[in-house]
């Protein structure tokens, strides 16, 4: 009788066990057959093998109700319709968000109070300016709209928590001026999107191309205008110190018309020019360097051109100053060659030399760059945005490591696409404004 009721014992235990090793609670379970053990998975009931987790909370992105919904990872080389490599997409606010025809320019702004992010987004309309601090949650805020008439080419950069804006017309626009806005009244925005208006609007100019500003000295320049007036479409010199009370300070005309320009306070290898205020200017045929330090008495340094110049459009230093990276706009219709990236060897201010040139795997149009550490940012148009490693920029040689394609029709020569890329978010989300499809916010993977 003791055996049987010991034959019972065993047998209850080994059936125990049997249910035991069914459920889910078993360590080698795997219910929703992804070949993740459910005691490893992040989302146990439904299949997630990657156990993607963008907020890092512990619950698989498949079934956390909390998870951003606008990210989309690059996966085998796609972004849903977008071609990629290395870049997830965040966000995308099409061009009909802004109630506008088409996008330009952008530039972004990080509140120093609350550490948000803003995107300020050139229209063909006016700017408008969207909180991307949660790209899961963007607010779009509202639109500074322009005070004359709509224009193709608008450009925004900051200073001092203050957004100053130009724009370019070819019909003859002649009240534009740079209307200035203080980014400060974004913090508090009860109805979005609200219709905004300037807090400055200085008319000592009709219309420009570009502006540019050195935040360290607190000047704005504005490029590409009138070139019938004073300057001939050089730089002006303009005191923003006071943000809502600029000062005209006269300009430089002798190097003719700049379309575009980069103003930094040198601190480069030239010692002969240390803390002195230096331009380098695009001026369409050559890249000009022009020492500005004394607005009353401007200096050229030196001028440097290059073999089969379509449009010297605009470049950046790295952040070194050895070296100038500039793109040119037109070389690839005129000439058939793939994206064709110069590179200036700057070390000595006064003889400057080509170093290379750089041939992206496109014949897509380039438009905007900028550097930010040893990557170099590139608005290539219809080939969208492309991330290139310039860590051994001195031994000529910078090779992409990424793109986001947000034209993904072509990689053609127009000029459709990515117009401007901004890499200084500290969360190191970036922008990108798209000609045709708007705001896009990218993230490294």
């Amino acid at each position: 009788m003791k055996n049987v009721r010991m034959l019972f014992v065993i047998v209850g235990i080994l059936l125990v066990a049997s249910c035991s090793s069914s459920t889910s609670d078993s360590p080698v379970s795997d219910q929703d057959n992804d070949g993740i053990v459910d005691s490893k998975d992040n989302c146990p009931a439904i299949a997630n093998p990657n156990q993607e987790d963008t907020d890092n909370d512990g619950i698989g992105d498949v079934c956390d109700t909390q998870t951003p919904t606008n990210k989309v990872p690059c996966e085998n080389g796609m972004a849903d319709v977008f071609p990629c490599n290395g870049y997830d997409l965040l966000l995308n606010l099409p061009v009909s968000t802004f109630n506008a025809v088409e996008v330009n320019d952008s530039w972004g702004w990080t509140d120093p109070t609350t550490n948000k992010e803003y995107a300020i987004v050139g229209l063909d309309n006016g700017t408008a300016f969207v909180d991307i601090t949660d790209t899961d949650n963007p607010i779009y805020l509202g639109k500074l709209p322009t005070p004359t008439i709509s224009s193709d080419w608008r450009d925004v950069k900051v200073y001092s928590n203050h957004a100053f804006i130009v724009a370019d017309n070819n019909k003859g626009d002649t009240g534009h001026g740079m209307q200035v806005f203080d980014l400060t009244r974004l913090r508090n925005v009860s109805n979005p999107p609200a219709t905004f208006t300037m807090d400055a609007h200085f008319t000592d100019f009709g219309k420009a191309h570009n502006i540019v500003i050195n935040e360290e000295s607190g000047y704005a320049y504005p490029v590409g205008t009138e070139r019938a007036n004073t300057y001939k479409g050089g730089p002006l010199f303009i005191n923003i110190k006071d943000p809502k009370n600029p000062v005209n300070e006269g300009g430089w005309g002798t190097d003719n018309y700049s379309h575009d320009a980069q103003v930094v306070t040198y601190n480069g290898p030239d010692t002969d020019y240390t803390g002195k205020e230096i331009l380098i200017g695009s001026n369409e045929n050559e890249v000009v360097i022009v020492d500005i330090t004394n607005k009353s008495n401007p200096a050229t340094i030196s001028k440097i051109s290059y073999a089969n110049v379509g449009y010297a459009h605009q470049g950046w230093f790295t952040e070194n100053q050895h070296y100038f990276i500039l793109g040119d706009e037109s070389d690839e219709q005129e000439f058939g060659n793939n994206t064709r990236t110069i590179v200036f060897d700057f070390t000595d201010l006064d003889n400057p030399k080509q170093h290379f040139t750089y041939n992206g795997p496109t014949k897509a149009i380039d438009h905007n760059l900028y550097v930010n550490g040893t990557t170099l940012y590139l608005a290539n148009y219809t080939a969208g945005a492309r991330f290139i490693n310039i860590s051994n920029i001195e031994g000529k040689s910078i090779v992409e490591t990424g793109y986001f394609d947000t034209h993904p029709e072509n990689d053609g020569t127009s000029f459709n696409g990515a117009w401007n890329v901004y890499p200084y978010f500290k969360s190191g989300n970036i922008l990108v404004s798209d000609i045709n499809r708007g705001l896009f916010i990218l993230k490294k993977q």
